[in-house]
């Protein structure tokens, strides 16, 4: 179930409807009142989740039963050692099914090339299932942090259950420690109308930057990628800009949806994006981008690794460990470990100099417009992104590398082809709307929270993005980010 169709338009009121007015209203006075809207959550869930496809159901079920499970002997373990068997049992388990769905085809076509047999009959197949790999580590997180002492195991399953199934992060994420998410679970939640109001503001964002920007931008990105080679490098050029947009469009679009729509329930769910296109250098960048991955990568990989408290060798190990890892994360492609080292090769000088942590703060605090020197530095890492979007969104190694030696051409220095007037006309104007928006609003959650604003502005900004989505929207049949 997609949250830009009419399904999910019409599942999410009755869902909300039936959380606030049947399982808190009508039934307060019961002692189970908690235990059946958690009843509900996972109902709920398993509905939105087996809308794709049913057999999924069969695995988050197996999945969140075992984690559960090793988190209840990890917590009953009489010694550190048992304790550790059992978090191990269970990361070998999840990433053991992880690789079989998501990566086991891959390696077994990559050793039949190398020893030129045929991997006919020994491939599976199988389908991947949507956001294995977003539950999969949250449920790894809940293991680690149990086994660390950092919480303690839930007796609850119906409480885990509707933590690794939430519906609203379910597939993409954000990737949800169980030290913030589970807990949640465990009290009484309280409809608050400012933080619903909150939420649909920001589900109203997140639809604008899927259907308006992504969208829209993927109409032009698809049509200059399946046949670059006929293309100018001034084509080449902008299509990598608009993917490099499309893809920030969609991914946060959905992350921006997906907290609003917790928002509706009372749950609060981690920031993922915080406006990664205005940092002044690539590190800057990843504490900016899928936040909820690079930090899960941090502490249960890095950091467990030595981090940068170590040799200068073992700091570029670590360094390029967690960035390929975070390449191979997202699918079973040498593309994707390409994209993974490329990072790593331009976050590995900062680190190496102790100059990753220089940007903190967002840029420009306090003012309305960059430096010239803070200007420079965006548009650098922006474009350092941008061709590293080249090899995240190319098929292969070749292509991505063709890809880049089209735009360093004679013909960059050309007039794009720009599609049809009628696509490309609007297109600057609504860039334009975008990028104000998000950098007047680089402080605050949601660029169009207007605090303090008289209501009818409000209501008039409101109505523009509506109509913008109406007017202008190109419905997606997926997310980018589902496929990983």
């Amino acid at each position: 179930m997609l949250f830009n169709s009419i399904q999910f338009a019409v599942f999410l009121p009755i869902v909300f409807l039936l959380y606030w007015f049947v399982f808190d209203r009508f039934i307060a006075k019961s002692k189970y009142q908690l235990k059946l809207q958690n009843t509900f959550v996972v109902v709920a869930s398993y509905v939105f989740y087996g809308w794709w496809d049913w057999r999924f159901l069969l695995l988050i079920a197996f999945t969140s039963f075992c984690s559960w499970g090793s988190g209840v002997l990890i917590g009953h373990a009489d010694s550190k050692q048992k304790a550790k068997v059992w978090m191990w049992l269970n990361i070998v388990l999840n990433i053991g099914i992880l690789a079989v769905f998501k990566y086991y085809d891959f390696f077994v076509t990559e050793f039949a090339q190398l020893f030129h047999i045929s991997a006919k009959g020994l491939l599976l197949k199988v389908i991947l299932p949507v956001g294995i790999s977003f539950y999969t580590f949250q449920a790894l997180s809940y293991s680690i942090d149990v086994c660390r002492g950092k919480m303690e195991p839930t007796k609850d399953i119906l409480v885990f259950f509707a933590f690794i199934s939430f519906f609203p992060q379910l597939v993409a994420g954000p990737i949800e420690r169980a030290t913030n998410l589970l807990p949640q679970f465990l009290k009484k939640r309280e409809f608050d109308y400012d933080i619903a109001v909150a939420g649909m503001r920001q589900i109203l964002w997140g639809l604008f930057k899927k259907i308006v920007i992504a969208d829209n931008c993927a109409v032009y990105v698809d049509q200059v990628f399946s046949n670059y080679h006929a293309q100018s490098g001034s084509t080449l050029l902008l299509a990598a800009v608009f993917f490099t947009v499309q893809i920030y469009g969609d991914f946060s679009g959905y992350s921006d949806i997906a907290i609003g729509t917790a928002k509706l329930f009372g749950i609060k769910l981690m920031r993922n994006f915080n406006m990664p296109y205005f940092s002044r250098d690539i590190a800057e960048f990843w504490r900016r981008w899928h936040i909820s991955l690079t930090t899960w990568f941090r502490d249960y990989v890095y950091i467990p690794l030595g981090g940068s408290r170590v040799s200068k060798a073992k700091v570029v190990r670590n360094t390029f460990v967690i960035f390929l890892l975070s390449g191979f994360w997202h699918g079973a492609n040498w593309t994707f470990i390409a994209w993974g080292a490329y990072h790593a090769l331009l976050f590995l000088p900062l680190i190496l100099l102790g100059k990753n942590r220089k940007y903190t703060n967002q840029v420009a605090e306090g003012r309305v417009l960059p430096t010239w020197k803070e200007a420079g530095q965006m548009l650098f890492t922006f474009f350092l992104s941008v061709f590293g979007w080249i090899i995240f969104r190319s098929r292969s190694i070749g292509q991505a590398w063709d890809y880049v030696c089209g735009i360093f051409d004679r013909s960059l220095f050309s007039v794009p082809w720009l599609y049809s007037p009628t696509y490309m006309l609007p297109m600057p104007f609504i860039l334009l709307l975008f990028f104000v928006m998000e950098w007047t609003g680089r402080n605050k959650e949601c660029p169009i929270e207007l605090n303090g604003t008289h209501r009818f502005w409000q209501w008039l900004v409101y109505v523009l993005f509506v109509v913008l989505i109406f007017s202008f929207g190109e419905a997606s049949e997926s997310f980018i980010y589902f496929q990983f």
